[in-house]
Order: structure tokens, then sequence, then C-alpha cells
């Protein structure tokens, strides 16, 4: 059996540290593994199944002899190194928005496209993290019934922003309960030119906002999807719409998704159902009983989980659920992590000749 050599770009990052979490339970044979950060992070020491690893300045010669890298150092990084990893050989799964609109970059969601691996040049994207769980939910119904139309609103925890704006966050709400004015250096996101508190409150803007007025997450959102499901960006084969914001919750993104389908003979039982068997899945819908995903039960957990499901009763065919995850494991380290794995399974973990 081959045994692979395993980088982690943004190794010391709270998605990182989740990577090496992650890449310890799963079935990649592991050789030897490197991790991977700024110069400032240098010479910090982690772990890796019980072995001490001395963490080191990412260069592009940090590439040499690696199999594979997992990414989460942020875009402008991934953007520099990446293109280096792969010149040096090493086939990479990258965490960041640096490719994700590539058309050459396969922008991946395992048991929902992973056929579109093989077509890999060397880098494969990791999607948004409130995609992920979207479209997770969204791609069983739409292989039985197709999807007409979605429009989702989001309500996406603080840790999607990174640990200081979360830091912030929690300073913010200790300030407000001593009766202090709490300080707002960062969000809704530090290049703009006003911040706002995020405890106590609710931001209707995440990332820049674009002329159309939609914030770049939004956009997002939309044109991941349509990649995902159809292989093209700006498909018209489903509209899509967005509306994303903040809210003061430490990890676990909320999801308020209406779609309507092709088909109009499907039921709440039959979408319930094929939700239940989908893997990576949990069915928590039980309004008797007040059974619904929240963010506090989903936290630390690998699946997405789906509630709340109901027919409009105003529009035959459409329907509206409730979907809930851990942007920072499922959102992000997982689905990073679950990629690699397929990579592995279907032998892909090299660069072809371009």
């Amino acid at each position: 059996m081959k045994r692979y050599v395993v980088a982690i770009l943004g190794a010391t990052g709270a998605v990182g540290s989740r990577l090496i979490s992650e890449l310890e339970q799963s079935k990649i044979p592991v050789a030897t593994v490197r991790f991977l950060a700024s110069k400032r992070s240098a010479g910090k020491k982690l772990h890796f199944k019980n072995r001490e690893i001395i963490v080191e300045e990412a260069t592009p010669d940090s590439f040499s002899g690696v199999d594979l890298v997992l990414s989460s150092a942020g875009g402008a990084v991934s953007k520099k190194l990446l293109p280096e990893a792969v010149k040096r050989g090493a086939v990479c799964v990258d965490n960041t928005s640096a490719f994700r609109m590539d058309d050459q970059v396969p922008l991946i969601v395992p048991g929902v496209n992973d056929d579109q691996l093989a077509c890999h040049h060397g880098i494969i994207a990791n999607p948004n993290c409130s995609t992920i769980q979207m479209v997770a939910a969204l791609a069983p119904l739409h292989q039985r019934w197709g999807l007409e139309q979605i429009i989702v609103s989001t309500y996406q925890a603080v840790s999607g922003a990174g640990q200081s704006a979360w830091n912030e966050m929690l300073q913010q709400a200790q300030a407000r309960l001593n009766g202090e004015e709490g300080k707002a250096n960062i969000l809704p996101t530090a290049s703009d030119k006003k911040h706002y508190p995020l405890a106590f409150n609710l931001l209707p803007q995440i990332d820049v906002f674009e002329d159309d007025g939609y914030s770049h997450e939004e956009w997002k959102m939309i044109h991941e999807t349509k990649k995902i499901l159809f292989n093209d960006q700006d498909s018209s084969r489903a509209k899509v719409t967005a509306t994303c914001v903040r809210v003061p919750v430490e990890i676990g993104h909320g999801e308020s998704i209406y779609f309507s389908l092709e088909d109009k003979s499907a039921t709440v039982a039959e979408i319930r159902k094929e939700i239940a068997q989908a893997p990576g899945l949990v069915l928590q819908d039980n309004p008797q009983e007040q059974l619904y995903p929240q963010p506090l039960s989903a936290a630390g957990k690998k699946e997405t989980f789906v509630g709340r499901i109901r027919e409009d009763l105003e529009n035959a065919g459409a329907f509206q659920m409730w979907v809930v995850a851990d942007n920072l494991l499922r959102g992000a380290a997982s689905n990073t992590v679950e990629i690699a794995e397929e990579l592995v399974k279907k032998d892909l973990v090299k660069v072809p000749n371009n």
C-alpha cells in the first residue's frame, strides 16, 4: 500500500487544528506529516498521533517530496504557494476562496460531485462552509426530483470570521454584561469602512458588498452552488439567491432554505426519507417533540443536521427546511479531508501532465 507525505498549510489556525485531528482519524495512509505556517508560528510544537511535530515556515521548497497538501492559510497564501506545491508534484486541497471560481479547478463536496475530481490539474477547491451544508442537504432531493429554485437565509457563526473576530465578540459580550461599551474593530469585515459589535446583535453583511447590493458571501453561495450542482457557476438551470447574516453564535452555521422542485409530486414524508438515508445527513425533524437542529448540539460533529421540513402551502412543489452544521468541521476540515480520501481512493494523488 502506498503511503503519502502530507503537508498541512496553516496548521496552527482554527481550521488547521481540526485538519490535524481529521487527518489522524482518516483512512489516508500517512508516511510523514509536515506542519506549515507563517514565519511567526515556526518552531511551535504540535502533535500528530502522539508524535511531536515542529511547525515549519511555509516556503515553496517546503513542498519538495510532498504528495498531498491540505491548505487553510488564507487566500493570498494559497495563491502564492499552492502553484509552487503543484510544480513540485503535490496535489493540493484548498480550503480558501482562492481557486473556487477557477474553471480549471474542481469545487467538490464528496458524495455530491466527486466525479469531478478526475478533472483536477493539481488543485481542488473546498467550497465555502455555508455552501457545503446547503448543497449536502439539497443534493439528494435534486438527484430525485430536480431543483428549480433555492432561496437561502444564513445565520453564520462568528468563528467563520476567524479567531480575532471570535475573541472580539466575547469581549464585547463581557463588556455589555459589565455595563460598558464594547469595541468593534473587525466585523462585518476588517477591510470595510465601518465596524459594528456582534455581541447581542445581528450583522446582515458578510464580506464586502458588490455593486449589485449583494455581499460577496452571498455571491459565493449563489455561484458555488451552481458550479457544484451543474458544473457551471453561471448556470440558468436553477435560480439561486441568498441573504447572509452574521450572528452571535460561536460555532455552527444555521440556514433557512426555501426550495422548489421540478417534479411537483414530492411530499414532506418522501423528502424526510431521502434526507434520513443520505450519507452524512442527520434528520432531526419532530416538531411535536421540539426536535430540530441547533448549533450547540451540532458543534464538534461532522454531519449536517436537517429539520423543520415543511411544504409551502401557497406554492405547489415548494418546501422549507432548517439546516445546521459545524462550520469549522463539516464546513471546512472534514470536507477537506474527505476530498483527500477520495483522491487516495481513486488513485488521483498525482499531478497530471498538462
